[in-house]
């Protein structure tokens, strides 16, 4: 089943506001940033600890890709940026595509999207924040940190994905600044 979310700023609730001002996030030590030539790889499933540990220096794990260029995301999946959004084809071969330049999502505040094909999840992330993670917490708790990628000179979006162990419910999605703050989530919905 496909399932695609979308929050920007203004639609966040206000019960996920009030959580996040309840219990603030922290910025999590970022993995080493890949190289544009080395195979994309899975993001490691964290604990509750080791995703509110704090960092010793914030640091940025977004990778930085050419336009076009090709991603292996991992279980048949493959990612690219253009100037006009995210691209993907899973194992079906069936390419998609996810605009940043139709409106439907406001750069000028933290905005964050969500397409989940099992247990494969990707989207945007976007905003006049630097980009510091992007977290998938499942229906047990498990917190899996999401690859970041963008196109060169910061033009305030980026693409995520992360692969979580498969379950039949769905996952929450958090976006967090460089500093480790929460700018924005999507919390699981029941279908």
């Amino acid at each position: 089943m496909k399932k695609y979310l979308l929050a920007a700023g203004a639609a966040v609730t206000a019960a996920v506001a009030a959580a996040a001002l309840a219990a603030p996030a922290t910025a999590a030590p970022a993995a080493a940033p890949l190289t544009a030539s080395a195979p994309a790889l899975s993001a490691p499933v964290l604990s509750e600890a080791e995703v509110s540990a704090p960092a010793s220096a914030p640091t940025s794990a977004v990778r930085t890709v050419r336009q076009g260029q090709r991603v292996d995301a991992g279980g048949g999946y493959t990612l690219w940026l253009t100037r006009q959004g995210k691209h993907w084809t899973g194992p079906d071969g069936f390419e998609q595509f996810r605009s940043v330049v139709d409106g439907n999502l406001d750069l000028t505040r933290p905005a964050l999207s969500h397409q989940g094909e099992g247990a494969f999840h990707s989207g945007i992330y976007g905003g006049p924040e630097a980009p510091g993670r992007v977290d998938v917490t499942d229906a047990e708790g498990r917190v899996t940190r999401a690859t970041l990628l963008q196109l060169p000179g910061r033009p305030g979006w980026g693409v995520w994905y992360a692969h979580t162990a498969p379950s039949d419910r769905d996952v929450s999605v958090s976006f967090h600044a460089r500093d480790g703050r929460l700018l924005v989530e999507l919390p699981a919905m029941d279908f």
